[in-house]
């Protein structure tokens, strides 16, 4: 990410808007599989697999029913609406989180701590604030892809058959409340973001003055596999406080299909209650394992890919020239432009006085008529 010390420059958001929309790309595209198996057990539940002593056997029996009745195709259910939905995402996110860290740098000092760093409080503003304009931004996307991962386990709906088709179905037949069904639990989900963002730049500060870094006020230079411990961490923890949110949010995303079901929840403080009374705690952590599985890793790939990428671009595209300052001599220093006008200013006066030396040398001073004067004996 760019430092702290300065306000983004057009430059460093067009760089966090790529490397926020490839990492997210390239991590959506590993962890496909492990995010419909999260979305299923989400939206029903355990399902009926024979139980084994392996912790894993519940994902790998559901990779298999997967497999089985769907094939290989059936593991990348809403795969294209996810990176159609991650491609603005992290793009959007990365950009605002980047320009309010900026804005609130430059307007208070309240804002900034006895190290230079921004405050905890700042941190949790600016991820706060990109979230939601995330949330709102693609809300729609991730509707479509809750509906296409689950629609093969629903009989009796007209499956979607591509993610304009969802679109455009979904906005006839529901509305745009349809489209922005389960956006009051995403913006709670806010919440998730300003606790994984604040931990993560505070986890990556401890590990560079840990490591004793060049600059201690910036930790562009931490090894990808400080990156790594970072965003894990941080993800863990976040996504362990704020998943219940995500349960509400799928099943109100996915019960579009269901509108005439008995089991058809009426907002979210129905669907929060009625899980709770049926389910109970659990309820509400159904899929967590798994969704550990998949966004630890979906993090880690996320960060690093974004940092590298990040770090990429500011090396290949040329840094911009501030308005301030004046082109420097060829081989010499730049120099600022306050300091330039008064050395042309000084160049000038002492020109100015050279020639007027020169000339006071070189004119004749004049006589007048040369009858006036007396002659010489």
């Amino acid at each position: 990410m760019s430092r702290e010390s300065e306000v983004p420059t057009p430059r460093d958001l067009l760089c966090n808007a790529v490397s926020g929309a490839s990492a997210g790309a390239i991590a959506a595209t590993f962890v496909c599989p492990l995010d419909v198996i999260k979305t299923r057990l989400q939206v029903r539940g355990l399902p009926q697999v024979p139980h084994s002593g392996r912790r894993g056997s519940l994902i790998v029996a559901s990779l298999e029913e997967i497999i089985k009745k769907e094939g290989i195709r059936g593991m990348y259910r809403g795969l294209s609406p996810t990176i159609l939905a991650l491609l603005p995402n992290w793009a959007v996110y990365f950009t605002v989180y980047e320009k309010l860290k900026g804005f609130l740098r430059s307007r208070d000092r309240f804002y900034i701590d006895e190290n230079g760093q921004l405050t905890t409080g700042a941190h949790m503003i600016s991820a706060s604030g990109a979230g939601a304009a995330t949330a709102i931004a693609t809300n729609p996307l991730w509707v479509v892809k809750t509906r296409l991962q689950t629609q093969g386990i629903r009989s009796g709906v007209v499956p979607y058959q591509s993610i304009f088709s969802a679109l455009k179905r979904i906005a006839h037949e529901e509305g745009i409340r349809g489209l922005y069904s389960g956006l009051l639990p995403a913006l709670v989900g806010v919440s998730h973001v300003a606790i994984q963002f604040p931990a993560y730049e505070k986890i990556k500060a401890y590990l560079a003055r840990r490591e004793k870094c060049p600059d201690n006020t910036t930790v562009d230079k931490l090894s990808p596999g400080n990156v790594a411990v970072a965003s894990s961490l941080s993800k863990i923890l976040a996504s362990t406080m704020t998943y219940p949110h995500e349960v509400v949010r799928s099943r109100l995303q996915e019960q579009g299909q269901l509108r005439n079901s008995e089991n058809h929840y009426t907002g979210v403080i129905d669907c929060v209650k009625r899980v709770f009374q049926k389910e109970g705690i659990a309820g509400f952590y159904r899929g967590c394992a798994t969704n550990l599985l998949r966004t630890t890793p979906a993090a880690v790939i996320t960060f690093t890919s974004f940092e590298m990428i990040h770090r990429f671009l500011l090396r290949v595209l040329p840094p911009e020239k501030p308005h301030s300052q004046a082109r420097p001599e060829s081989g010499g220093p730049l120099k600022p432009q306050h300091e330039s006008n008064i050395g042309e200013k000084q160049d000038t006066a002492l020109q100015s006085s050279q020639t007027q030396s020169s000339t006071n040398k070189r004119s004749p001073i004049s006589l007048g008529k040369t009858d006036r004067l007396p002659a010489r004996n």
